[in-house]
Parts: C-alpha cells; sequence; structure tokens
C-alpha cells in the first residue's frame, strides 16, 4: 500500500512498546488509528502520544482479548461504525514466558498460543474478508527471529512464531490464489527493547502461573531480560522499518540483518542433518 493517508489502521497489542510506536508511525502518515489491547491505561496513554504527534488524529480504542474471535469481530465492527472499513491490520499482540519446555503448564500453553497464535488466526479470519471486499488492503503478521530458530528456554513462544511465518505465508498464497489485491507482510525482528518482558503484568486469571520455580527457568529469564535490554534497535526504529516495508508492499521484513545469515546456517545444519541447530552456539 504506497498512499496511507486517510486509510484505516488497526493495531492488536496498540497499548505499549511496538503496537504504540507503530500508531505514532501510521498517525504521522495521516492514517487514522484502531487501537485494540486489554491493557486500557495503555491505549490512553498511546492516544495521548498520538495527539501530540499529529494533532487531530482520528482515534478508537477497545478493550480487546485477540485469543476471543468474538472480541476480535468486535474490534472490527469498530473500525467499520467509525471509519467504515480497515486497510492496514496489524496482527501484533504477543506474549512469552521462559522455561525449559518439560516445566511449561497447560496454563502457559493455553495463554501464549491464545495470544500469539489464535490471535494472529482470528485477525486473518475476521479482516481478510473486509480487505477482499474493499478491494485493498495489507495485513502485517508480527512473528519474530523465533519464527526461524528455537532457542533453549522459549519453546511455546517458538511454537507461536513459527506459527505465525507459516501462517503469514500461507495467508499470502491464498490470496494471490484468489486473485485479491491484499498485502501480507510478515515481520520477524531479534530483541528489541519492549514490555514484552513483562507479559506476566496481564496474564488473565485462568491461565495463572503455576509452574515450579526452578534454576533453569530463573536463568532463562535473566538472559532474556538481558537479551531485550540491550536491543540495538529500538521499537521505534522497528516501527519505521516495518511502515516502509508496507509502503513497498515487502513481504519478509527482517529489521535485524543478521537473522538472515543464522537462517542460512540453520538450512546448513539441515542439510549436515546430525544435530539441532543452537543459534546461539558459538556466543
Amino acid at each position: 500500500m504506497k498512499e496511507l493517508e486517510d486509510k484505516v489502521a488497526v493495531i492488536t497489542g496498540g497499548g505499549s512498546g511496538l503496537g504504540r510506536e507503530l500508531a505514532l508511525g501510521c498517525a504521522r502518515r495521516g492514517m487514522k488509528l484502531v487501537l485494540a489491547d486489554v491493557d486500557e491505561s495503555g491505549m490512553q496513554e498511546t492516544v495521548t502520544e498520538v495527539e501530540k504527534a499529529a494533532p487531530g488524529t482520528g482515534t478508537a480504542t477497545m478493550k480487546v482479548d485477540v485469543s476471543r474471535l468474538e472480541d476480535v469481530e468486535a474490534l472490527a465492527n469498530l473500525a467499520k461504525e467509525r471509519f467504515g472499513g480497515a486497510h492496514l491490520l496489524f496482527n501484533n499482540a504477543g506474549v512469552g514466558i521462559n522455561a525449559p519446555i518439560w516445566e511449561n503448564t497447560v496454563g502457559d500453553w493455553n495463554w501464549v498460543l491464545g495470544v500469539n497464535l489464535y490471535g494472529v488466526a482470528w485477525g486473518i479470519k475476521v479482516f481478510a474478508p473486509i480487505m477482499l471486499e474493499q478491494g485493498e488492503g495489507h495485513i502485517v503478521n508480527t512473528a519474530s527471529a523465533a519464527g526461524w530458530m528455537n532457542m533453549a528456554g522459549s519453546g511455546i513462544y517458538n511454537v507461536s512464531k513459527c506459527s505465525v511465518v507459516a501462517m503469514s505465508e500461507t495467508l499470502a498464497n491464498d490470496i494471490k490464489d484468489v486473485g485479491g489485491n491484499v498485502g501480507v507482510s510478515c515481520l520477524s525482528p531479534a530483541f528489541f527493547p519492549t514490555p514484552i518482558i513483562e507479559s506476566e503484568r496481564n496474564r488473565p486469571a485462568e491461565h495463572a502461573e503455576t509452574a515450579p520455580d526452578s534454576e533453569a527457568r530463573r536463568k532463562r529469564e535473566e538472559q532474556l531480560r538481558q537479551a531485550v535490554t540491550k536491543g540495538k534497535l529500538s521499537a521505534e526504529e522497528v516501527a519505521e522499518i516495518t511502515i516502509k516495508a508496507v509502503e513497498a508492499n515487502q513481504f519478509y521484513i527482517f529489521p535485524h540483518q543478521k537473522i538472515k545469515q543464522l537462517i542460512l546456517a540453520r538450512a546448513e545444519a539441515v542439510q549436515d542433518e546430525k544435530t539441532a541447530f543452537d543459534p546461539t552456539a558459538g556466543r
């Protein structure tokens, strides 16, 4: 989508981090915004920042649990009622936990897959038909470097993000198969500063943390916190790279270009067939 001015951007996870920066970037381009998050106060902070950056921007917010199809359907109805449609969807909401995979509980699996996997699935299910009927649109699915390589300690997150890559490629080919004029992008950043390291603050009671504490878990959580905090790109930079890729109708988006070299190294490990690829080996 080369022309974004006066179009409508729908952003899940719009209350903080990358979602907030995507909102700001879209607002600066003259877009109207529909923000979704479970964090209502965070969304209001985003709206305040948007008004400072681009006064007069049309905004709408809704508390949405993206794991619930009915919530995502209500979000689409809000976009249509307030602004007449939806042209750019960022399936961006995400959460994460860390532990050896055998320590993950049923609640862990249901929570992370509900947000990271089903949240994207329901966004596609609800908004793709709207865009196909409009005859224009673009869907950006936030995957991760974890969608291409599988670090220890991040089993459920890895599963969810590999699934997002698969859904994105499938969506692009499905749209091509029916001759639709809807673009698709798969965003795969590495570590950058984001509140995802504080995901537990929004964990629902029905999926409450019940896993026992362990040394391995504490070690991985601290490693993740350090990696996220020390990320070399900011959320603002990742957002700007992403929106420019949308304007260029680019499918694969790798803000951290080094990830492509690791993907090639993984392909070499596949050819060798002997050991599982470890993206942290040699560090």
